[in-house]
């Protein structure tokens, strides 16, 4: 039986890259989305060959769920629960930016609440009901070829960076942080490892509308590594994790950000 792992967001971007990294070190899936389920289809089937390339062979589901919505996170564990019977892992990788980047002196109540809303409520209750059930997995017959259940949290490095034009997503993001912190705290009695990876400047749709002012930066060395990182990149992270290669880390922050992090004078 293969390990299962859930990946909130994951039709695309960042999450599309974690999915393809866990197919082909022979990870079963959930591919959560909202709405664009070509995207998810698409990125199952990338998951299947991905998987093959590696000689393994994974299933990959989807399912569209609004992580903010109580009712839609339930549906979603237990889709997770009717397709594989067991959850080795929760990546929480889905969110959003602001709407419109407006100055810190302009941010609206709206904008605020929503990003609250899908950045960090969603997250948290998410959270909450994948570790009652991996408690509940651990009493019984434990992991999936001794796989140790984990749950890693997709932050930012706006959890530390002040964007005085997308103050909310700064702060949702920030508190991602003392998510990990808890849930880590909290679950250690039970074996379950939490992390928190903090990617930095990554291409993907999000990113997009910036890409030219990212370009410059970069250029004039905004981080220590000269280029923009992939979700790849961050897949690559998650599979360590994945592996259980970091197995006496828990509450650990991994950053993917080219250096970004490293004061430098």
């Amino acid at each position: 039986m293969n390990p299962a792992a859930l990946i909130t967001g994951a039709s695309r971007g960042i999450g599309r890259g974690i999915a393809l990294e866990l197919a082909s070190l022979g990870w079963d899936v959930v591919i959560n989305y909202v709405s664009n389920e070509p995207a998810a289809r698409r990125t199952a089937a990338d998951c299947h060959a991905a998987a093959q390339a590696a000689g393994k062979c994974i299933r990959a589901e989807i399912c569209a769920a609004d992580v903010s919505q109580g009712p839609d996170r339930l549906r979603l564990i237990e889709f997770t629960r009717a397709a594989f019977g067991r959850l080795d892992l929760l990546v929480n990788n889905a969110g959003v930016a602001p709407r419109v980047r407006a100055d810190l002196l302009e941010t609206t109540e709206e904008s605020l609440d929503h990003l609250l809303q899908v950045n960090l409520k969603g997250p948290f209750f998410l959270t909450q009901l994948a570790a009652r059930w991996m408690i509940q997995q651990s009493r019984q017959a434990g992991g999936a070829g001794g796989v140790r259940p984990k749950i890693v949290t997709i932050s930012s490095v706006s959890a530390y960076t002040a964007s005085v034009n997308r103050g909310e997503y700064c702060l949702s993001k920030a508190a991602l942080s003392m998510l990990t912190l808890l849930y880590a705290s909290r679950l250690a009695e039970y074996g379950i490892n939490v992390y928190e990876i903090r990617p930095g400047i990554i291409a993907t749709d999000m990113t997009g509308p910036v890409k030219e002012k990212y370009d410059q930066l970069i250029e004039n060395g905004l981080t220590p590594l000269p280029r923009w990182g992939t979700p790849e990149d961050v897949g690559k992270a998650v599979g360590a994790i994945a592996r259980d290669l970091l197995p006496f880390s828990t509450g650990e922050v991994i950053n993917v950000d080219g250096g970004f992090h490293i004061r430098r004078l």
